[in-house]
């Protein structure tokens, strides 16, 4: 199974920054992402045994009860792997000191100490707003979320997610939240 261990912003905070985005996304042809759907990666695995789904949910409960609730923002935004030739288009954070990517590392370890195949990329906090078929340059999309501040919350809890492929609307992945974490 495909799935993901993820940060999910409240619905107030996925509002607000959609309603920024609104009255602009028209005017690019992107993918743009189901807003509901939007979050952070903290962990992400293409194959994840679905017998290892009971001990992931043991080692989550622990790995989240280690990290104490922090502050975070969806503010600014970029592209990967640069606005002149992006092929994502993403939402920047501001996090209470370096809490996302202790977050982020014990999920990391929890995902593959359950037997799942972790993403070995390097943890780069975002939000993704938006992909691209091809190249193209999105430095005035990149400009516009500069002057993007969202309002701040507070992460409570981490989420698993599994992503059916092909399953959700014009043949976009489908989320399905399998189990949520409290954080101390």
């Amino acid at each position: 199974m495909r799935a993901f261990v993820a940060v999910v912003p409240p619905a107030q905070v996925v509002e607000h920054l959609d309603d920024f985005l609104s009255v602009r996304r028209g005017a690019a042809g992107f993918r743009w992402s189901d807003p509901g759907q939007w979050h952070v990666t903290l962990a992400f695995t293409a194959e994840l045994p679905e017998r290892a789904l009971d001990e992931l949910d043991d080692l989550l409960t622990d790995a989240a009860a280690r990290h104490g609730r922090f502050g975070m923002r969806i503010t600014g935004g970029g592209a990967f792997p640069h606005a002149d030739g992006a092929r994502v288009l993403f939402a920047g954070l501001e996090v209470d000191d370096d809490a996302l990517g202790r977050l982020a590392t014990t999920s990391r370890s929890a995902v593959s100490r359950a037997g799942g195949r972790v993403d070995g990329q390097r943890f780069r906090p975002h939000v993704t707003l938006a992909r691209l078929g091809r190249p193209a340059n999105v430095t005035s999309w990149v400009r516009l979320l500069d002057a993007y501040d969202g309002p701040a919350w507070e992460v409570g809890e981490v989420a698993l997610v599994a992503s059916h492929l092909g399953e959700g609307q014009r043949r976009r992945p489908r989320h399905e939240v399998l189990g949520t974490y409290a954080l101390a």
